[in-house]
């Protein structure tokens, strides 16, 4: 089947390699400079299976940036493209998505679309109404940042927003690519299928939110949180996963779909959507406040990245929490490999470790690394498992 994918970031990039294994896809993007390495088999993404993709030539992809060839190439067109939550509207900015059916219609009135990229309940619906087709499908991703290729060919299910004979054929599609036998394949209308990927990342920020609430209070009474969460993942219902403390949930999707569930309770009663967005605030608040208690001068952030085997500085929850030390007039340097600059956003960055250690009284880090082994007795983490 010929496909086309627009956007590649870790949702179009690992969906254009999983199906290029047995489809023919062109995948387009608007940055010029991605599309040249991408053509020459390197990975614009941390991703293990992305990078084996592209070095062993394992997908049949024709990368560019012609937008007009990418949307006469494709029997659907997957469109991949970033939509952040915008603080003032209270909602998804979804004008990416908008911007490529727009144009596409414009060259093929009978194109048939479908979203990969994260939005709101009911919007699929809306944009059938707007332009007048019927040919718009979603089907949400399930994905991890630095694992998106592992997770498309490991699927945990493949969910489409349609129960038509097409979109068998699409669920049909993915399963062809899948490593996995017998995925599990759901067909149901679109707004149930929108609701699904947004109250499955809701649940995942739950999870974070209640195990770090947890580790708060073991860390305020001297309990051993490690203990208690061992003592809890035996029982089946709860399970050893997902449980290791941080400094809170972050990353590109957790913090905005969790703020999107937040918009879609206007009008219908609900207390725990707001607390699981007001939880990962205090958790900062929290993690802020241990560290101001041991009185340091210098501050040193070990990396940016949201979580360890991520190459995404975006929401990291260190960001907030370097904020709240500025604000409490406390300096702060950074150590962060995948930073060119010396300075970031004002804030020296230390590129040589040993001069970091010698520069920082204490050393704050969401996640432990090797290196931080040997300043162990700097070092503030509440990493328990060196995982998630």
């Amino acid at each position: 089947m010929k496909v086309s994918v627009f956007g590649l970031g870790y949702v179009g990039l690992s969906n254009a390699l999983l199906l290029g294994q047995h489809e023919e896809v062109v995948a387009y993007d608007i940055v010029e400079s991605k599309i040249n390495k991408l053509s020459k088999k390197e990975s614009t993404l941390d991703d293990k299976e992305i990078i084996e993709f592209l070095s062993e030539d394992s997908a049949n992809v024709t990368f560019t940036n012609d937008f007009e060839a990418a949307v006469n190439h494709g029997k659907y067109l997957i469109i991949a493209t970033p939509t952040d939550y915008n603080e003032e509207t209270h909602h998804f900015d979804t004008s990416t998505i908008e911007n490529v059916i727009e144009k596409a219609l414009e060259i093929r009135p009978d194109a048939t679309f479908l979203i990969k990229s994260t939005i709101p309940v009911n919007y699929v619906g809306k944009l059938k109404e707007k332009y007048q087709t019927k040919n718009i499908i979603f089907s949400p991703e399930f994905l991890r940042e630095g694992r998106a290729l592992y997770d498309n060919l490991y699927p945990s299910r493949i969910v489409i927003g349609e129960v038509s004979e097409r979109a068998e054929e699409l669920a049909e599609m993915f399963k062809r690519g899948a490593h996995k036998e017998n995925v599990a394949t759901l067909l149901m209308n679109e707004t149930e299928a929108e609701a699904v990927k947004l109250f499955s990342n809701t649940y995942l920020a739950l999870r974070v939110a209640y195990f770090n609430e947890l580790d708060t209070y073991a860390e305020s009474n001297g309990l051993d949180t490690k203990k208690i969460i061992e003592g809890m993942g035996y029982d089946p219902r709860i399970g050893n996963y997902y449980n290791n403390p941080s400094f809170g949930y972050g990353g590109y999707c957790l913090p905005k779909d969790t703020k999107q569930v937040k918009a879609e309770f206007l009008g219908v009663p609900e207390e725990l959507m707001t607390a699981i967005v007001g939880a990962n605030n205090t958790r900062k608040e929290f993690i802020t406040n241990q560290v101001l208690a041991r009185k340091p001068k210098t501050v040193g952030i070990y990396r940016l990245t949201m979580k360890a085997g991520s190459d995404n500085f975006r929401y990291s929850a260190i960001h907030d929490i370097i904020r709240m030390l500025e604000e409490s007039g406390t300096k702060v340097i950074i150590f962060e490999p995948r930073l060119k600059e010396t300075i970031y956003h004002g804030i020296d960055v230390e590129s040589d470790f040993e001069l970091f250690n010698m520069r920082a009284d204490v050393i704050v880090a969401n996640r432990m690394d090797e290196i931080l082994k040997t300043v162990e007795d700097k070092v503030y983490t509440r990493d328990l498992y060196e995982r998630d």
